[in-house]
């Protein structure tokens, strides 16, 4: 019962929060904003936080804040045991697919709201600031443009603004550790395609803003003039930067050459920087809330991959086509939750590119290990195949230890699945890997007293029947079946063969074999301990937020001495003194101050977190079998059935009409 007030308290926080940081946003373009925001300005510039601190307080810290209260909800929910959550979801109607669209995948009824409000505040906003700006169109002597050229310079002034509410969110959906959108159930592979959107519109905005104002300055025959000051050239630099992002980001790119996607989306550090030279601190602090979160969820995550660990063994499967599971050393204590995924890093082919791979383990079966499959098409993972297949080719007469580093694993709070008596679950060629960890997780606990779903059909969709052998590891569950209570049901479609007398069970029994590599260990005695709890990432949240504010306080008053002036004094100074006196310092010093601050406090904060983490390993280390040896073949030991359960089909893909009606039709379908 306390536990239940206590997530409700923080869920009015968050809802209270994050409604008022929307209702600033909604009243920014508003001539009432304006006016008072001036005077509270105006009236913090003189205090101790000086006026950066109101801006930080409005603008930064709402998210810090939302993000803090979360991880501690997200803390509370991750002790809930499943047998308290209720069996139904209130809101599970409301978040049901209603959209399925190849370009832009599938959409729930709450996604199709919030784009749609989004772009209607981005349309008000808009409107509200161009509105604005016609009414009080003034020609500008200095400028000698015409009525068209100003009106249109003031468009294309407003779509940066535009641009800005898009970055202020751009960063968010792609954080792990600090994941927002974990609060409201959606996964870092989910909201990927939300930073994907955010991105596209940015530069589209931005892409609109630059080269409309060029164009004006180009017809006036003031482009010479303005391309060389410090705002339009850091605007420049800002721009052609996020274009090449976003090109590089392409799908014909990212799926091709993804080395070229991936140290090219690392120049997102030149656009920032760019960004606040051409935009100034204040615009800057509209979005520094994604921009300070990405920064240290970064950072703690690079603390937290570290150090490097081992794979214990490899099972290479022996048929045509590439594929691996991995075996690594797991602290006993480390739990995660089905579909998981850890990112690894492989320092022998490549000392920078980190990739995901879906836990295919269960943490209830196995204490001191973990699996992954990797299927290996893409030029890293083949390289890995290749380093793997010339161990086995070797004559050394053992294998030498492999490192890896092992960020994760990152995984839902809440098994939401586990509430639901029967499971449908539909795959194709490796989107198989999550399942596999579903039905571990379930075979594990079917027999405890806790509800979990008893039925499950799995539709597995492949091109090639030699796929199927990425069902090994839960052969024993697909062949036997009556030495456990949980009904399985396969449904394979093999869409590129054209045979009808092959059976699931003679495949699977066909496509059993695998050359089993195991490693040596004495590169590395640590095993993966996982992230910190959402309670530690709350706390370094909070302590790098007071660092970067105390730092930009004492920068500013060092540097800033006209800013420590009185009010009292303020008010004895002529109005063209207090305009000369406010323009005196540098913009480019203020936003240099602001960029140290921000260094200062992540770097503060990261060696914290480096010598808690070594502490912890410290303390108390798990102990990595050294195992080594030369590579064994096994296969499975075939097990009668007297009856074929499971389905094979050639030749086409599954018609999910009927699927979709049954499941639908049926209350405890998920």
């Amino acid at each position: 019962m306390a536990k239940a007030i206590q997530l409700a308290v923080l869920k009015v926080l968050m809802i209270i929060i994050f409604a008022g940081w929307i209702a600033v946003w909604i009243q920014k373009p508003t001539n009432m904003w304006t006016r008072k925001w001036k005077g509270a300005e105006d009236s913090s510039r003189y205090t101790v936080f000086g006026y950066y601190g109101l801006y930080f307080a409005v603008y930064t810290f709402p998210l810090i804040s939302l993000t803090i209260i979360g991880l501690v909800y997200l803390n509370l929910v991750s002790r809930e045991p499943p047998r308290s959550r209720p069996a139904r979801s209130a809101t599970i109607g409301f978040s049901n697919p209603v959209l399925v669209n190849s370009f832009l995948g599938i959409l729930s009824s709450i996604e199709i709201l919030a784009v749609f409000l989004f772009v209607l505040f981005l349309a008000w906003t808009y409107y509200a600031r161009i509105s604005n700006d016609f009414k009080k169109l003034m020609p500008i002597k200095s400028l000698n443009l015409d009525l068209w050229q100003l009106k249109y310079l003031r468009v294309a002034t407003r779509f940066g603004l535009l641009a800005e509410a898009c970055l202020a969110l751009l960063l968010l959906p792609i954080l792990r550790g600090l994941a927002l959108f974990q609060i409201l159930g959606i996964q870092f592979e989910a909201s990927v395609r939300y930073h994907i959107w955010l991105g596209t519109s940015m530069i589209l905005f931005a892409t609109i803003h630059g080269a409309s104002t060029l164009f004006i300055w180009g017809v006036s025959h003031h482009i010479q003039d303005e391309k060389t000051g410090r705002i339009y050239l850091a605007g420049e630099i800002a721009l052609v930067t996020g274009l090449v992002i976003w090109i590089s980001s392409l799908p014909q790119i990212r799926r091709r050459r993804f080395e070229i996607f991936y140290y090219t989306h690392h120049l997102y550090i030149v656009f920032l920087i760019f960004f606040l030279f051409h935009a100034g601190d204040r615009h800057f602090y509209s979005v520094f809330a994604g921009i300070f979160l990405f920064g240290l969820d970064k950072l703690l995550r690079i603390v937290q991959s570290r150090p490097e660990t081992c794979v214990l063994s490899a099972r290479i499967f022996l048929f045509p086509d590439k594929a691996i599971e991995l075996t690594l050393p797991k602290d006993p204590r480390l739990k995660y939750t089905p579909t998981s995924v850890i990112y690894m890093k492989i320092p022998s082919i490549s000392k920078f590119q980190w990739h995901p791979f879906s836990i295919t383990s269960s943490s209830n079966l196995d204490d001191h290990t973990m699996s992954v499959v990797v299927k290996c098409n893409g030029g890293w993972t083949s390289t890995f195949y290749d380093v793997i297949q010339a161990e086995l080719d070797s004559d050394t007469g053992s294998m030498s230890c492999m490192p890896v580093s092992i960020e994760g694993p990152y995984g839902p709070a809440s098994l939401d699945f586990l509430r639901h008596d029967s499971l449908l679950m539909i795959a194709g060629g490796a989107g198989i890997t999550p399942f596999l960890s579903i039905l571990k997780e379930i075979a594990s606990v079917n027999s405890s007293r806790y509800r979990f779903p008893t039925q499950v059909q799995l539709i597995y969709v492949v091109k090639k029947s030699q796929d199927i052998c990425l069902l090994n590891s839960v052969s024993s569950l697909l062949l036997n079946q009556s030495s456990t209570q949980l009904s399985l049901k396969l449904k394979v479609y093999v869409t590129q063969e054209e045979r009808s007398n092959a059976t699931v069970r003679g495949l699977v029994n066909d496509l059993s074999l695998v050359r089993t590599v195991n490693f040596s260990t004495e590169c590395s005695k640590y095993a993966v301990h996982g992230p910190e709890s959402p309670i530690w990432m709350a706390a370094m949240a909070a302590l790098s937020s007071i660092k970067f504010i105390v730092s930009l306080i004492c920068f500013n008053h060092i540097f800033l001495p006209h800013e420590k002036k009185s009010a009292v004094t303020e008010k004895m100074v002529l109005p063209s003194e207090k305009k000369a006196a406010k323009e005196k310092t540098p913009s480019s010093l203020v936003d240099l101050l602001l960029l140290a601050s921000f260094i200062i406090a992540l770097a503060c904060n990261n060696f914290l977190a480096s010598i808690l983490r070594w502490k912890r390993l410290k303390k108390d280390i798990p102990p990595v079998s050294p195992k080594q040896g030369k590579a064994t073949e096994h296969g499975l030991v075939e097990t009668r059935s007297p009856v074929e359960e499971h389905e094979l089909h050639f030749g086409g893909r599954p018609d999910f009409q009927g699927t979709i009606i049954l499941s639908s039709l049926s209350s405890n379908s998920c």
